[in-house]
């Protein structure tokens, strides 16, 4: 992002005045961005703040940021550089970075959340976990990955397939759970959801399980009905945390999905896959914003160890990365 962010606004190269000559042919009014010579040692004064912003909202929709963010960053970007003395280049390109990333750390940046202390710290057990979130996200893989992390922590773990409209589902959750040595709990295709959570729940109740995984069937966030599923597996088993599941390369579209599973069914904490393949970085941003809910888990590949903690600061250095994509 910060790549297409310095380009669209002629950041980090030298001024005509430097000696350094515009190509043949060139039209300087339409390839030096807003910082122009006319900047050269001046403080930065309102107008000339809204005309670099007005690039930058640019860069910021074509980068998947959600107008919301922009508006955020649009302010603080005003308020910390309006009156600020810089110098064409390196100045300016400082000046703007440190705000920017100054701005987008602090959306960004949430109160940490350590999923296996608030399981062992929990009690009565089971603590369960629902999972909700649109088709082909990777919703079910997820749960996987999950499952096997906490295992590994040493805790005991039980998986409901509560996604019963697709038997794929529930046989994607058979082979993971037999490859990882963990019990799934199961219907056959179209049974009541609702009852396959709470069979797992009393399972685990039963066998002094710590943690129940609920698997939910993908919803469209517009499908009312599933909706409606969706908010009996939660009055049947009060699930201690609720995760939504968004692919980060769907761009816009995630962000939309995150804040209506919010508004319909409340969410606590999201978890964005394919993150390590989005080059523009917006989803991720975005949603978290639009939500007010922390990213607590970010797929960065297929394997069962792909599955990581969010770190804002992994993710500012791939936002503001010098010569990176987006």
């Amino acid at each position: 992002m910060w790549a297409a962010i310095k380009s669209r606004l002629g950041l980090g190269a030298k001024s005509d005045a430097g000696g350094t000559p515009s190509p043949p042919g060139a039209d300087p009014a339409k390839s030096a961005g807003p910082f122009t010579d006319s900047w050269l040692g001046s403080r930065l004064k309102e107008g000339k703040i809204d005309e670099v912003l007005d690039d930058l909202e640019i860069v910021l929709l074509q980068s998947d940021v959600a107008v919301p963010v922009i508006e955020k960053i649009r302010k603080d970007l005003k308020r910390d550089l309006t009156g600020r003395k810089v110098k064409v280049g390196t100045d300016a390109e400082a000046a703007v970075k440190q705000s920017l990333e100054a701005s987008v750390r602090q959306i960004l940046t949430k109160p940490a959340f350590d999923l296996v202390g608030a399981i062992q710290a929990h009690h009565p057990k089971p603590y369960i976990v629902m999972f909700v979130g649109v088709n082909g996200t990777g919703k079910t893989t997820t749960v996987a990955k999950i499952a096997g992390q906490l295992r590994d922590r040493g805790l005991g773990v039980v998986i409901a397939a509560g996604d019963t409209f697709r038997a794929g589902a529930i046989d994607q959750l058979l082979v993971h759970g037999e490859r990882l040595g963990i019990r799934v709990i199961r219907q056959q295709e179209g049974s009541d959801p609702a009852a396959v959570a709470f069979d797992a729940v009393e399972h685990a109740r039963a066998k002094g399980v710590d943690v129940v995984l609920v698997d939910t069937a993908g919803r469209q966030h517009t499908n009312d009905n599933l909706i409606q599923e969706a908010k009996k597996i939660r009055r049947v088993v009060s699930p201690t945390l609720t995760l939504f599941v968004g692919d980060a390369l769907s761009g816009n579209d995630v962000v939309e999905q995150a804040r209506m599973f919010q508004e319909s069914l409340g969410v606590d904490g999201l978890v964005l896959t394919k993150l390590d393949a989005d080059a523009k970085g917006g989803a991720a941003l975005s949603a978290t914003f639009v939500t007010g809910r922390p990213i607590l888990f970010v797929g960065v590949g297929q394997g069962y160890a792909d599955l990581r903690p969010f770190d804002p600061e992994w993710m500012l250095q791939r936002l503001f990365a010098e010569g990176a994509a987006g």
